[in-house]
């Protein structure tokens, strides 16, 4: 039985639903989809489509190993997943927090098609349990906090009422965060005084131990009417605070019909004034307090004509009177929105923060994008690798010269040959070693070998978020066998690459859909594409004798927006298959032999998404210090002003037209 097995005794008709549900295997990828593709993996070769979301995928396919929180992201998409789910890892290693995994294999193409077929056996096999086991992990369970909806900064940990505006907080699910934690708190809250602080029993301020002994209270959800309870308590339903249920008619002292169920003097009373719901205006109280239906603040009422009841002059700096407002008082509206953000129009308007990612199609796995929405357009935007790795590479230092090659070229599985090559090149210079050009040239080849791959897996992606299935398969496929071919094999693959670029260029509307979007702030520092899609030549392999007997020159657009780095990726692609040809072949840079040389070196290389600099010292052969530059580590903070004010669509495509790289992070 997998672990994901769906709960029914075997019978014909769920047999043949097992064997349906093995032919087709949707899946979610972790990291995602470009990951696999750098490792070789033709996932649709070996018969598994990359599914929309984990609603409609029942295969969680784990490629390489991978850092413990986009583990946790993981686990809770595999939770989402509809049963039967399986999970098939691919070198993959620790798995915690996801279950163990169903079937497993080595990472490479030909073990790929050996464990989609064992995994089709188990899921026929055992897609149906009568005792199915539960899958649970820690980060699945969370606690409720509660928040206010026009002021989402204000979080409790109880139900009540917000400071600010007097309407009743939400239910907020928060997953992961340990029972003991306490909520942040809102930080002037208890400084507004104008507001009065709830009582221990109940947060709008009813006694309710006061009431305890009345038989005839009974407490309802003001959305919920059908839900009643004979004490305080919170919805069942959506987590609303209960409030007092109206007395019937007649009820005595214990209430007043068409008041909450509140006890109040007679209406035409002589003095005190009274105090009333702007949106319950049935609701009348003699003293200060928050509506028992709704959450707002009472306000003042102002008195009817003939009353002798004192009248207030002004309420929060508005006289109701000379406003025509009647004899009922209405709250404010600029008291109301007075805290709420302003929009680039000026209007107050309440912001949501919305995630993207960290397994998001269309954006790299590991990626996590945090919105807040103003309406459909973005206000700001903040961003996190789950998946840095640059700055653990670079630690502990004092390791052998082999060994720190190796650690560098595994920093990020997206373009391993390319900081392979750059620790190579690093640690050549500081023990002053030549590289013969036969070998040279071979690195390039190689070099352009991954920037061909690394391009056709961003527009695979890319594809997929434009939602142009049948381009980002086809893309993605290209670049699995790229990866995995040889010299011999790289010609014939050229002009399979070469068509796909025509078909791309003659894609009708493409233009249409990216020009002008994702256009680069003033004064931005960029590299590598996205730089020379601005019409800036800025490649380092324009400074390399090798790349220059190569007949190299750069690809350069003009505009800098998401059409030209789309243009500018594919040009690459292009020259890339020219510089293959020209170098001849092609040739993993290995590690050099160092020995026990002592000395400082430094190197830059142009990888697939801009130069990437490494300075090290060596001491009898070992490491003792490192500095690495990478190119989506300084990208990543383009996020922020390049989204700023642009539809939520269009931010996304931005965000992805620059081709960042979570694993380049350094923190």
């Amino acid at each position: 039985m997998i672990l994901g097995a769906r709960q029914g005794a075997w019978s014909r008709l769920r047999r043949l639903a097992a064997y349906a549900s093995a032919q087709t295997l949707e899946a979610i990828v972790v990291p995602g989809p470009e990951v696999a593709g750098a490792y070789g993996l033709d996932l649709e070769g070996a018969g598994i489509v990359v599914a929309a979301s984990p609603r409609h995928a029942g295969v969680l396919v784990v490629v390489g190993p991978v850092p413990a929180e986009l583990r946790e992201a993981a686990t809770v998409l595999y939770a989402g997943m509809m049963r039967p789910r399986i999970v098939l890892a691919l070198g993959a290693g620790e798995l915690t927090p996801l279950p163990e995994a169903d079937v497993a294999v080595e990472l490479s193409q030909q073990a790929l098609l050996d464990g989609v077929h064992r995994l089709r056996t188990v899921l026929i096999e055992g897609a149906f349990h009568p005792d199915v086991i539960d899958f649970d992990a820690l980060v699945l369970h969370g606690r409720t906090q509660y928040t206010c909806p026009m002021h989402p900064e204000v979080v409790r940990g109880e139900p009540g009422s917000c400071p600010k505006c007097g309407m009743t907080l939400v239910p907020h699910e928060v997953h992961g965060v340990p029972e003991h934690a306490d909520p942040p708190q809102d930080e002037g809250a208890e400084a507004m005084g104008e507001l009065p602080a709830p009582t221990p029993s109940d947060p709008h301020g009813v006694d309710h131990e006061a009431m305890a002994g009345d038989p005839s209270r009974a407490y309802t959800c003001p959305m919920h009417p059908e839900v009643v309870q004979d004490a305080p308590g919170s919805c069942p339903k959506c987590g609303m605070t209960l409030v007092p249920r109206e007395a019937p008619a007649g009820a005595g002292a214990h209430g007043h019909a068409g008041h909450g169920g509140m006890e109040h003097a007679p209406a035409a009373h002589t003095a005190g004034p009274e105090y009333t719901c702007p949106m319950h205006p049935e609701v009348v109280q003699d003293a200060p307090g928050s509506c028992p239906k709704c959450g707002m603040t009472l306000v003042l009422r102002e008195a009817p004509s003939g009353s002798t009841m004192e009248e207030p002059e002004a309420h929060s700096g508005m006289d109701h009177a000379r406003m025509g407002h009647g004899d009922r008082a209405f709250m404010s509206m600029v008291a109301v929105t007075r805290d709420l953000p302003r929009s680039a129009d000026g209007l107050p308007m309440d912001w949501i923060e919305v995630p993207f990612g960290p397994l998001f199609p269309g954006l790299p796995g590991g990626l996590l994008l945090m919105f807040t929405l103003d309406g459909d357009a973005v206000a700001k935007a903040a961003v996190h690798s789950l998946v840095g790795g640059a700055a653990g590479a670079l630690q502990p230092v004092g390791v052998v010269a082999r060994d720190f090659a190796r650690r560098i070229g595994g920093m990020d599985p997206l373009a391993p040959a390319a900081y392979r090559l750059l620790a190579c090149r690093a640690l050549e210079d500081a023990a002053g070693q030549e590289v013969d050009p036969a070998r040279a040239r071979a690195r390039a080849g190689t070099l352009e070998r991954e920037r061909i791959a690394s391009h056709l897996g961003w527009l695979g992606g890319f594809a997929r978020q434009l939602g142009i299935e049948r381009l980002a398969r086809r893309a993605s496929a290209l670049q699995a066998a790229l990866v995995r071919a040889d010299s011999e094999r790289i010609p014939a693959l050229g002009l399979e690459v070469r068509a796909l670029v025509r078909r791309i260029k003659r894609t009708p509307l493409l233009r249409r859909r990216l020009a002008g979007i994702g256009r680069l702030p003033g004064g931005a520092v960029v590299r590598g594409p996205v730089a020379r899609a601005a019409g800036r030549a800025d490649d380092a392999r324009s400074a390399d004798a090798t790349y220059g007997a190569l007949g190299f020159e750069p690809v350069v657009g003009a505009r800098g927006d998401a059409f030209d780095r789309l243009q500018v990726r594919l040009g690459e692609i292009v020259r890339g298959l020219e510089l293959i040809r020209a170098a001849g072949t092609v040739e993993d840079p290995g590690a050099p032999v160092i020995g026990t040389v002592s000395g400082t070196g430094a190197a830059a290389i142009e990888t697939p998404r801009g130069v990437a600099r490494l300075r090290l010292t060596l001491e009898q052969g070992r490491v003792v210090d490192a500095q690495l530059d990478t190119p989506s580590n300084g990208h990543l903070a383009l996020v922020g002003p390049l989204v700023a004010q642009q539809e939520l669509g269009d931010a996304l495509i931005a965000v992805g037209s620059l081709d960042l790289s979570p694993w380049e992070a350094m923190g």
